[in-house]
C-alpha cells in the first residue's frame, strides 16, 4: 500500500515536473515584443522621462511578457515619422502629442490641445467619461491605430521671446516654433510658425533661425536652456491648456494581444498620464524661481489686447478644421461642448476657491 502510493506520488511528481518544462518554453513563445518609438529625445526631462518610464512599466507589469524596445527620436526613426512607422506595422506604438498629426487630419489636434480650450481635469474628464475616447477610437481608427492618454503638462507657458509682445502687431513677421493650431493662430496675426522636434529648438533659437519658441513649462523649458538665447517667458498660454500626450498603438497589433494584455496596457498608461502631471506640478514653481533668480528670465503676462487678438484668431483657426470633414466637424463641436459644460462646473470649483484662496492668503 505504501508503496503504491510512493509510486502514485512519484508519477504526479514526475507529470508536474514535465508539466514545468513544458511549460516554460511555452511562456517563452508567448512573450511579444513590442516597439515604441517616440517624437522626443532619451532621458529627455518631462516628456522623453515619462515616455521611457511607461515603456519600463508595461514590460515590468506583464513580467516580461511583453517586452518592450524603446527608441527615443532619431534612434530608429525621426521625430515626426513616428507616426507612419507605427500606422505601417513597422513598430507596435508611439508616444508623442497627437496634435502633431494635425497635417494628415485637423481632427488630431483636440486629442492634444486646442487654443482656449480644455485644462488637464477637463481633458481627463471628456477622454474617459464624457465621449472623448470614442472619438479617438473612431479618428484613430481609420489609420489602423487605438490610442490612449499617457500623460499631460498642464496649461503651458506662452512661450519665449527675444522682444517684448506690447501688442498684436508685435508678433508680425516674428518666427516661432509652435506647432499645432496654436500655430495656425500665430500665422493669422502675422507670426511665421515653425515646427520643429524638441531636440531642434535650442540650437534654432540660438542661432536665430527663429526668433520665438513655446515649449511646455519652467520644469521643462530650464532643462531646454532657453534662457541663453531669449530674455522675455510670457504667460500664460492659449495654444495648449491642457496638452495631453498619447500612446498611438498600432491596431492589428492590439487585436492580436488578449484581454489581460491590453488591460495592462491601458492601466499603465492611464498610470503614467497621473504620473506626469503630478512630476509637472512639482516641478514648474521650483523651476520657475531658477530661471528667474539664477538665470534673470523676465516674466510677463499677456496683456488683455493680445490675449483678445488671439481669441479672435483662435474662432477662425477652429472654424477651418471643423469644416475639413464631417468626422472633424463631429470631433470639435463635440470637444468645444465638453468645454462649455465642464468649464461651468470649473469656474464654480477650482477657479473659484483658488482665487479666493490667493486673495485671503495674499498670493
Amino acid at each position: 500500500m505504501e508503496r503504491r502510493k510512493f509510486l502514485s506520488g512519484a508519477a504526479l511528481a514526475g507529470a508536474g515536473a514535465a508539466a514545468t518544462t513544458l511549460a516554460a518554453p511555452a511562456i517563452a513563445q508567448s512573450s511579444k515584443d513590442m516597439v515604441i518609438v517616440s517624437t522626443w529625445p532619451r532621458d529627455f526631462p518631462g516628456l522623453g522621462l515619462p515616455a521611457q518610464r511607461l515603456a519600463a512599466r508595461i514590460t515590468e507589469l506583464t513580467e516580461g511578457r511583453i517586452n518592450v524596445q524603446y527608441f527615443a527620436a532619431g534612434e530608429r526613426v525621426g521625430a515626426f515619422d513616428s507616426f507612419d512607422e507605427v500606422a505601417s506595422g513597422n513598430a507596435q506604438a508611439y508616444i508623442a502629442a497627437d496634435y502633431y498629426w494635425k497635417g494628415k487630419h485637423p481632427g488630431w489636434a483636440p486629442f492634444t490641445g486646442i487654443p482656449f480650450g480644455l485644462t488637464y481635469t477637463e481633458m481627463d474628464a471628456w477622454i474617459k467619461y464624457a465621449g472623448g475616447q470614442e472619438l479617438w477610437d473612431e479618428l484613430a481608427g481609420e489609420f489602423g491605430l487605438k490610442n490612449f492618454a499617457m500623460g499631460n503638462t498642464g496649461v503651458q507657458m506662452g512661450g519665449w521671446f527675444n522682444k517684448e509682445i506690447e501688442s498684436a502687431d508685435d508678433l508680425k513677421g516674428l518666427k516661432m516654433r509652435i506647432p499645432g493650431l496654436g500655430g495656425d493662430v500665430m500665422a493669422k496675426l502675422g507670426a511665421s510658425p515653425v515646427s520643429l522636434p524638441g531636440g531642434q529648438i535650442y540650437e534654432n533659437l540660438v542661432s536665430g533661425a527663429i526668433d520665438a519658441t513655446e515649449w511646455v513649462g519652467p520644469y521643462n523649458d530650464y532643462f531646454m536652456k532657453f534662457y541663453e538665447a531669449a530674455k522675455y517667458y510670457y504667460w500664460p498660454g492659449m495654444h495648449e491648456p491642457g496638452a495631453m500626450l498619447a500612446m498611438g498603438i498600432n491596431a492589428s497589433w492590439w487585436g492580436s494581444l488578449s484581454k489581460n494584455e491590453q488591460a495592462i496596457i491601458q492601466a499603465a498608461c492611464n498610470e503614467e498620464n497621473s504620473q506626469t502631471m503630478a512630476e509637472t506640478n512639482a516641478n514648474n514653481g521650483k523651476y520657475l524661481n531658477r530661471l528667474i533668480n539664477d538665470h534673470g528670465v523676465v516674466l510677463r503676462e499677456f496683456n488683455d489686447d493680445v490675449y483678445d487678438s488671439f481669441g479672435e484668431a483662435a474662432e477662425e483657426v477652429i472654424a477651418e478644421a471643423r469644416d475639413h470633414s464631417e468626422l472633424s466637424k463631429k470631433i470639435y463641436d463635440h470637444n468645444l461642448a465638453a468645454r462649455n459644460e465642464l468649464g461651468s462646473w470649473t469656474k464654480l470649483s477650482d477657479m473659484a476657491y483658488v482665487q479666493k484662496r490667493n486673495r485671503v492668503l495674499g498670493l
